[in-house]
């Protein structure tokens, strides 16, 4: 078996603490090229990752000509996400992109039509689906062990932790704050276990409360500067499907609770529900008698050995989506799933702006 070529596009944050690592652990793989408009990230990355002669690139358009790479991981802020995910698949590479999938629902519509219309691979990096209670919780659902989920919650709530390096806080490059850094993670994970991606319409607010504050914010990386926040600190949906069903979206990056949860969804089926709070419960009833399951995702049992299914749920995504590649079948994150995620989070921001209910086609 031929090793795959492999390019990575942005070397900031993302792709050196999650993709990069991760790809350590596939197999048949080649590293070939790296490209950042810092140069020297791309450089560094090259020497820390790369095979021997991995080249470097200022210009993503230059890398896909010249390199012609089998496989491009898009690591680029928002913004950037669809035209380079776009010009990748079109010179024939499949493509692992980042969350959110693109800015807007019109952006992430055409990268959706161009992965139908190239057959290239392509899927959006939501790791949260390959944590172990994740994973026990969707088998659950898959099972029928809820029922009907007709009412959902998103989680993606901190109390003071804002991003303040790269360019979370910048709307131009981003598209926004916290709904689309960390809200796009808990309704992904909430739109899969009812695996209902048929929106009616929905309502949105967002805030800018505490963004304005200036120093001893008590955020966990260091004081935010107000001048550059400029995106939301705080945004919340309600959305209703198609055929009924309700899903509350909430997200922040800081606001004054103690109801801290982040990449994490409670559903409420006819049969059954679940929560993530201190780990999966699954509550019901049982010969007349309310209960709650609460399974152990400890692997362990020996000092010397710590079991199978520890690896980092960031490591599955990379191995699963290399498997989809090599055995020509559908990786976990279809675009098509990804595509309703950012089309529903699009429709909040417009609702919020507008003030009127947002309706989708």
């Amino acid at each position: 078996m031929e090793n795959l070529r492999v390019a990575v596009i942005g070397c900031g944050g993302i792709a050196n603490g999650k993709h990069l690592p991760s790809l350590k652990q596939v197999k048949d793989i080649e590293l070939v090229a790296f490209c950042d408009i810092i140069i020297e990230r791309a450089e560094k990355a090259a020497k820390e990752y790369g095979i021997e002669g991995a080249r470097v690139y200022e210009d993503y358009k230059e890398l896909l000509e010249k390199e012609k790479p089998d496989v491009v991981h898009v690591c680029t802020p928002n913004r950037s996400h669809s035209f380079i995910s776009i010009a990748a698949m079109e010179a024939g590479c499949h493509v692992l992109c980042e969350k959110p999938m693109a800015i807007n629902e019109a952006e992430a519509k055409k990268m959706l039509e161009c992965a139908q219309r190239t057959g290239k691979t392509l899927s959006i990096g939501y790791q949260s689906r390959y944590r172990a209670d994740s994973q026990y919780m969707k088998a659950e659902c898959e099972k029928g062990t809820f029922g009907e989920i007709y009412f959902a919650k998103a989680h993606a709530i901190r109390r003071r932790a804002v991003p303040t390096w790269g360019v979370f806080l910048n709307e131009e490059e981003q598209g926004g704050g916290p709904l689309v850094d960390i809200g796009t993670h808990a309704l992904d994970l909430t739109l899969w276990m009812m695996d209902n991606y048929k929106p009616k319409y929905c309502v949105g607010t967002k805030y800018r409360k505490l963004a304005d504050q200036k120093g001893a914010t008590g955020n966990s990386w260091g004081d935010w500067d107000p001048e550059k926040f400029t995106v939301e600190d705080s945004c919340f949906g309600f959305v209703v499907m198609e055929n009924g069903a309700t899903v509350i979206l909430e997200s922040s990056w800081a606001l004054n609770t103690l109801d801290v949860i982040e990449a994490s969804t409670s559903i409420s089926g006819t049969k059954a529900g679940a929560d993530m709070r201190g780990g999966l419960r699954i509550n019901g009833v049982e010969n007349g008698r309310q209960y709650v399951l609460q399974p152990s995702f400890s692997a362990g049992g020996a000092a010397f050995f710590e079991g199978a299914g520890n690896a980092k749920p960031e490591v599955f995504e990379a191995l699963q989506f290399y498997n989809a590649i090599r055995t020509g079948t559908k990786p976990c994150v279809l675009p098509e799933q990804a595509y309703v995620v950012s089309a529903i989070l699009d429709g909040i921001y417009k609702s919020a702006n507008s003030g009127q209910p947002y309706y989708f086609n």
